[in-house]
């Protein structure tokens, strides 16, 4: 039996939401639990996904698989317009047979975002991004206020769920506060998982 395992999933253009979803699996892992890193291909208007299974780099796409066994969920996207991007739309697009048998419900699950402006879009785009997860009847962990980096950051950080400014040429690095917040989600989704005992055999 595969040990259980936080799934972090994300589409990353230019490497900000994928950095976030590298402190979010230290996160996982502070709590003992295993972070298994996803991304998803890229799509365009001439085809309608790359298929390759292994990028050339970074971390390999995510199977529905990927999905149905994990025992939570941390869900990344940069902001497009307020928006999820496309690539995590169409993935979450052709999940319909786990909705059909429930293989998400009542799993933890939260959100993360990274845009290059202050308020860009960012808690729409995590609010976009929870939609489908309410739909699949996981449960959405945030980030509380009992988190001092939330009321210290004058980056990104929002109790829908960790976020970034990553500044209009997308080279911003994340900081002090906006590094705690993604960890912080990452603990509390292992913590979630640990206690709803869907780490069981």
């Amino acid at each position: 039996m595969t040990p259980p395992y936080i799934l972090v999933l994300y589409y990353s253009r230019n490497g900000a939401t994928a950095e976030m979803a590298r402190h979010i699996a230290r996160g996982i892992e502070l709590q003992g639990l295993e972070a298994r890193l996803r991304t998803v291909p890229a799509v365009s208007t001439e085809c309608e996904a790359v298929s390759a299974s292994v990028p050339a780099e970074g971390a390999p796409y995510a199977s529905l698989d990927d999905l149905k066994n994990c025992a939570g969920l941390a869900l990344g996207s940069p902001t497009r317009f307020g928006n999820m991007a496309a690539p995590m739309k169409y993935f979450l697009d052709g999940t319909s047979n786990l909705w059909l048998t429930g293989s998400l419900v009542g799993k933890p699950a939260g959100v993360f975002t990274s845009t290059a402006s202050l308020h860009g879009g960012q808690e729409s785009t995590l609010l976009s991004m929870l939609l489908p997860l309410l739909h699949h009847g996981m449960l959405i962990a945030g980030l509380p206020y009992s988190e001092s980096a939330l009321v210290e950051t004058r980056g990104g950080g929002t109790p829908y769920g960790a976020s970034h400014h990553a500044g209009a040429d997308g080279k911003r690095a994340l900081d002090e506060h906006e590094v705690a917040l993604c960890r912080a989600l990452g603990q509390r989704l292992a913590s979630i998982a640990l206690k709803l005992g869907d780490t069981r055999d």
